[in-house]
């Protein structure tokens, strides 16, 4: 029997049902993301930081910028890793961040509802991809010139709007593979 720090929800889960722990593709879609939009960004970030808030030499700004994404990549990779470790057992991992119903395969309706917002939300991801990325880097001219009047309300919504259709569609991909990873092992 499997048992992680006397929590009786946990004692009758068997450890290959557990594992591999959810998270790791929407974790992997994400830092992509975060690394793309840090890339489109950072020709605007550069002119802002170097031009008119603060006055830092560009090649400064840049390396804070590379120096970030390497942070997001380890702190991503260490949490996640020690997801997997926590899946199997080896660690302890905060219990209030696993869900009992994410502990086992999703059931057919779950399953059905995930293909769903994979699908939908992919959908809408890739229309308001662009839109969204426009928004953002428009977002750096309205904040060093502090006039709130060249904000664009419509691009703003397509921009909210996609990143919740791009997180309904990661999350759903990974329950959906790591769900059917899970559904294999068991066999």
């Amino acid at each position: 029997m499997h048992s992680s720090d006397g929590d009786p929800a946990r004692t009758n889960t068997a450890p290959h049902r557990e594992f591999p722990a959810y998270g790791p593709i929407e974790a992997v879609f994400g830092y992509a993301l975060f690394y793309v939009l840090v890339e489109r960004a950072t020709p605007s970030v550069v002119e802002m930081f170097s031009q008119t808030v603060l006055d830092l030499s560009p090649s400064t700004v840049r390396f804070g910028l590379a120096a970030a994404l390497w942070f997001v990549l380890v702190v991503t990779a260490f949490d996640h890793g020690r997801r997997q470790l926590a899946a199997l057992g080896l660690v302890s991992y905060d219990e209030y961040r696993l869900r009992v119903w994410s502990r086992v395969t999703p059931s057919s309706l779950r399953t059905a509802g995930y293909l769903v917002a994979l699908l939908v939300g992919g959908s809408v991801a890739a229309l308001t991809f662009q839109p969204a990325v426009e928004t953002l880097l428009s977002l750096f001219s309205v904040f060093t010139t502090v006039d709130p009047t060249r904000l664009d309300v419509v691009g703003l919504v397509t921009m909210v709007a996609f990143f919740v259709a791009y997180g309904a569609a990661t999350h759903s991909l990974d329950r959906l593979v790591v769900g059917a990873i899970r559904a294999l092992s068991a066999d």
